[in-house]
């Protein structure tokens, strides 16, 4: 009877572990992921990590930026990070959304697949907050890859929320570029795989 006890009581425990599992970021900080931001692998890191992983193997370590060409270009982007658009901007409006629509890539797996092994890769990748990185990372996982990390909070970060700042709505709250890491505005047209419209 004590033995049965036993064994429920670590079902309990573990069926709490799996759902804290799928519910937190897993991250030292103790930061929940928000729904858009988790993916199907379950493995998240801020920008600050991220760029802590790949210093310590920049070789084993790839960095995907997964935003569309206007973005990596004109907002800017970390140095070594590769550009493979997820989705490409359209200019037909979103009138529910309020902006203007995007196009999946339909070679995105394949891209990344001619670019990163999807064994012995380490991949981190982001988008501008954290949620089409997401949508990528299940895209790849689906394809068999691994080891495919969330940067969850992106390039721009997520918005500040404060009526009384002057930054209230913009994107100055975390992200690479708030973290004070390493970006550019300059282009490497070999860190950039772009899908020619049709």
């Amino acid at each position: 009877m004590r033995f049965q006890k036993y064994v429920g009581f670590l079902v309990v425990c573990c069926a709490t572990m799996l759902a804290w599992h799928t519910t937190a970021i897993g991250l030292e900080d103790g930061h929940k992921v928000p729904k858009a931001k988790q993916t199907s692998l379950g493995l998240y890191l801020t920008a600050t990590q991220a760029y802590e992983k790949w210093k310590v193997d920049p070789k084993g370590v790839q960095i995907l930026d997964v935003r569309t060409p206007e973005e990596y270009i004109f907002v800017g982007h970390a140095e070594m990070a590769m550009n493979i658009p997820l989705a490409f901007q359209t200019y037909g409006w979103d009138a529910e959304k309020k902006h203007f629509s995007l196009k999946p890539n339909p070679d995105f797996v394949a891209q990344v697949k001619n670019w990163a092994n999807p064994i012995d890769t380490i991949l981190l990748v982001m988008c501008r907050s954290g949620g089409r990185s997401a949508a990528g990372v299940n895209l790849l996982a689906e394809a068999g890859f691994k080891n495919v990390y969330n940067i969850i909070d992106g390039v721009e970060g997520d918005m500040v929320d404060d009526p009384d700042s002057n930054f209230h709505g913009k994107r100055m709250k975390n992200g690479w570029k708030n973290s004070g890491l390493p970006w550019t505005y300059d282009i490497n047209p070999e860190q950039m795989i772009i899908y020619k419209l049709q």
